[in-house]
């Protein structure tokens, strides 16, 4: 997909396409790790993005992941 921008925001393309992308995230529109995807970025530097935008980061996939590592640690 490709959005086109006003000119002002194509000089802050990477900054633009982290507050669209905590935007979708926060509407349930991607799940985390797809957020951080559209933004090339592992999703815990892209959970740091989202506190930048007031937006809380733990969400389902998030859980998910958080208790795959603790059954690890566990194991």
């Amino acid at each position: 997909m490709t959005i086109q921008v006003p000119e002002a925001l194509e000089k802050e393309h990477e900054e633009t396409t982290r507050f669209i992308a905590a935007k979708l995230y926060e509407a349930g529109k991607l799940t985390l790790g797809q957020a951080a995807e559209m933004c090339h970025m592992k999703k815990w530097d892209f959970a740091e993005i989202l506190i930048k935008y007031d937006v809380h980061y733990l969400d389902e996939s998030a859980a998910e992941d958080l208790e795959m590592f603790r059954n690890a640690r566990i194991g």
